[in-house]
């Protein structure tokens, strides 16, 4: 299968909760390659950051040209920037990427103002024109257009106006105007979409914003529309980090992710067989699927399918009176005679040989 490709332009978080770590973590869950530029090193922990060291210009620029010289990426996510040249050259490197996903580090989530007003003054002027999707936090656009944010049309006129400056989806997160609720909006050619949660807590964490966007992009680059990568990048961010116990553990472990496939096999076997329906569920892509279930178990995800139906079967055919054609219904072929194949290339019997067996 062809390898998708997502380059990440961000700071460095020795955490790994955030930044550059924290993108590749979520490219590869969601079955992804991440290529990376670095554009700072910072000093940081959960209680804030203490230093941010740029990276000079030509090093960034230097490490996405090199990254085009042997890739071609499907999406170029930009994420922490902070110098205005450094961004102008950016564009002129990635202006030829149709996903260009920005999600500048203006505001940190312990509330620091991040980049200065000339970087986001370049931000607006040379990457908003070729973005395809901006996704900021509701106070950082209060801080860029110099305008409170109240209400649901407040959101809906900061969004347009960011809207008019080039960008062609503006997703503008994290606004608290509703008591216990967190606001999300989704703008584009005068059409918003609001989404709200009331885990205002969870969509708080260190780190959250970062990985959404990286989830987003990635899903964008393996193929989704907008609003399926939305969607994909929500349920991966429930599942794994926002509903989490431990906000650190933001990678997904092999054990998790194949526990959880086993768990949607044992709700959805009787209808549905296909590896591709069980990955997309998992929001990953079946290569990755199948990389999890080799970790684990060394079986392909088809053959741990299979074996869950034919101990199924093997139960319904030993221990019931259901018919031939009753029993291949329940388990979902489409006809006793691709029941009585399947049976016969997993057990070298029939269905009633292998039901009058002792």
């Amino acid at each position: 299968m062809k390898t998708t490709h997502i380059l990440s332009i961000n700071g460095s978080d020795s955490t790994g909760l955030s930044g550059i770590q924290a993108d590749i973590k979520a490219i590869k869950d969601l079955g992804g390659y991440a290529l990376t530029a670095i554009t700072s090193v910072t000093v940081q922990n959960r209680q804030g950051i203490s230093q941010i060291n740029e990276m000079p210009t030509d090093t960034v620029i230097g490490q996405i040209r090199a990254v085009y010289e042997d890739y071609h990426p499907q999406v170029v996510k930009v994420g922490m920037v902070n110098n205005a040249e450094t961004i102008r050259l950016i564009r002129d490197e990635i202006v030829g990427c149709r996903n260009i996903i920005c999600s500048p580090v203006i505001i940190s989530s312990g509330g620091a103002v991040l980049m200065n007003e000339d970087s986001i003054r370049a931000f607006r002027q040379y990457l908003l024109p070729c973005a395809r999707l901006l996704i900021t936090k509701s106070e950082e656009a209060e801080l860029v257009l110099n305008r409170k944010i109240s209400t649901d049309a407040d959101m809906i006129d900061a969004a347009r106006e960011i809207h008019n400056e080039g960008v062609e989806y503006v997703l503008l997160r994290g606004s608290h105007h509703t008591e216990g609720r967190i606001t999300t909006l989704l703008y584009a050619n005068d059409e918003a979409r609001f989404f709200s949660s009331y885990n205002i807590e969870g969509w708080k964490r260190h780190g959250v914003g970062g990985a959404f966007s990286t989830s987003l992009a990635t899903r964008l680059a393996l193929g989704d529309s907008i609003d399926e990568a939305l969607a994909k990048a929500h349920e991966y961010m429930h599942n794994q980090i926002v509903y989490s116990v431990d906000s650190a553990d933001y990678g997904v472990r092999p054990q998790e992710l194949y526990n959880k496939y086993m768990s949607l096999i044992v709700q959805h076997y009787r209808n549905n067989h296909d590896v591709a329906f069980y990955a997309d569920r998992l929001s990953i892509t079946t290569r990755y699927l199948a990389q999890i279930t080799k970790t684990v178990v060394s079986k392909s995800p088809k053959e741990i399918i299979d074996e869950y139906l034919l101990l199924q079967s093997k139960n319904m055919l030993q221990n019931t009176s259901l018919s031939i054609k009753e029993i291949s219904d329940s388990l979902g072929f489409s006809s006793p005679i691709l029941f009585s194949r399947f049976i016969r290339q997993k057990e070298g019997a029939t269905p009633k040989e292998l039901r009058n067996r002792p």
